[in-house]
């Protein structure tokens, strides 16, 4: 516990050296050796999210795969499913609807009624809009090769060929023991890897921070500050919300849990991204006392179907961007596009820049300039850092609600935890 609330320490002292730093190097340095400067600290965190990617697929596999070999026959593994996919659509619906309930009573558009770029089409351009087709999703389901899959850290293949995996496993009984166990070992040995791993994250956090506004500049801030204000309080209301919810299954245990992702979520707020906070995620919701097998089951099927924080953003940001060109959308037109969003954004797993890529898909199919993606480019970096924090906290609570629907929240003094070392 000592060693967690340090690392916390140390993430959050590198957090506020970051924005020193960055402040520094732009008000001190011409445009191009800031430039520079945030080219050389984003290689530091690129260095950290690919030692992070590295874990994820190997971790993702091993859990999942000897927490549904464990958990018995099928019928238990459907029932869990439903369970959690069930949370999911109901956290999908809340957090897509807060998002257009929030951003109609602001407003933050109407600020910029003609002070929009005539032309977007190369800021649009690197978003692969195509990519998340039905036709695309589908394809990228089910893989071609679990390899590949791997290789690209695809999770929602991995997902896949998990469930059929351990699903076998389970129904060939004895036989697959020794197998489940040597799987079981490698889960510990990526534990233990994450641990070495984590010891970088304040030197990336730093990195991120700084290259970000010795490049930007705190003025990025200013110039939107009201419309971040906005979409930060809309979190905020977010997160109360998902905490309620939390609070109703779980009473008051859950402020412990949100004790035990502390971490994970501050990790996943200061690099933006979600992905880095998986192993520690893992590792607080065991703590709290999740079982290993649900929380391996349920917890990489949220990465790709439960990013409460995106899908809010997605709804907020596309009405943004037509209030900003004056575009009246009425509330049929609104709840339609919800419709929409509940579809494409369960493709976000995996995708660079999903959030803009979804966005842009949107405004294509509404008629909406996506031109307007030129106001949200700028500063996109700070608002994935909330998108992805509340990701953590979503994920958080419907892992420990399905646990707890299932029987298997434990008391953190719980004998049975110790079966898996933390590092």
């Amino acid at each position: 516990m000592a060693n967690k609330n340090r690392l916390t320490t140390y993430i959050l002292v590198g957090l506020a050296l970051g924005i020193l730093t960055g402040y520094a190097i732009n008000v001190s340095q011409a445009a191009p050796q800031a430039a520079s400067f945030a080219d050389y600290m984003s290689l530091i965190t690129t260095m950290f999210l690919r030692l992070i990617k590295m874990i994820i697929a190997p971790l993702v596999f091993s859990t999942l795969m000897v927490g549904i070999a464990r958990m018995g026959d099928t019928k238990e593994v459907g029932r869990v499913g439903i369970k959690t996919l069930g949370w999911f659509f109901i956290a999908s619906v809340l957090s897509l609807t807060l998002g257009l309930v929030m951003v109609n009573l602001f407003r933050p558009g109407d600020a910029l009624l003609g002070h929009i770029p005539a032309d977007g089409a190369a800021a649009a351009a690197a978003l692969q809009t195509s990519s998340l087709s039905l036709k695309e999703f589908i394809t990228h389901l089910i893989p071609s090769s679990i390899i590949d899959g791997m290789a690209k850290n695809e999770i929602l293949q991995i997902v896949v060929f998990s469930l059929f995996f351990g699903t076998a496993a389970a129904a060939v009984g004895k036989k697959a023991e020794p197998l489940v166990d040597a799987v079981d070992g490698v889960a510990h040995i990526m534990l233990k890897v994450t641990g070495y791993v984590m010891q970088f994250a304040p030197f990336a956090v730093f990195a991120a921070v700084a290259g970000t506004i010795a490049k930007s500049g705190v003025g990025v801030l200013q110039t939107y500050g009201v419309f971040m204000a906005e979409f930060y309080l809309s979190i905020a209301v977010l997160w109360a919300i998902l905490i309620f919810a939390g609070f109703l299954f779980l009473g008051k245990r859950v402020m412990k849990l949100m004790s035990e992702v502390k971490e994970p979520t501050l990790l996943a707020f200061s690099t933006a991204s979600s992905e880095a906070a998986f192993p520690k995620t893992l590792e607080g919701l065991e703590r709290f006392g999740v079982r290993n097998r649900i929380a391996a089951f349920v917890l990489p099927i949220g990465y790709s179907f439960n990013l409460d924080g995106s899908m809010m953003y997605c709804t907020f940001a596309t009405v943004f961007i037509a209030q900003a060109y004056g575009i009246n959308m009425d509330l049929g037109t609104q709840i339609t596009m919800m419709a929409v969003l509940m579809l494409t954004s369960k493709g976000m797993a995996g995708v660079p820049r999903a959030s803009l890529v979804v966005i842009a898909a949107t405004l294509t199919q509404f008629k909406i300039p996506e031109a307007g993606l030129v106001l949200l480019l700028g500063i996109d970096h700070f608002l994935d850092m909330a998108r992805s924090a509340t990701n953590v906290v979503g994920n958080s609570i419907a892992t420990a609600v399905v646990a707890k629907w299932e029987g298997e929240l434990t008391s953190t003094d719980d004998s049975e935890l110790s079966d898996r070392p933390l590092p």
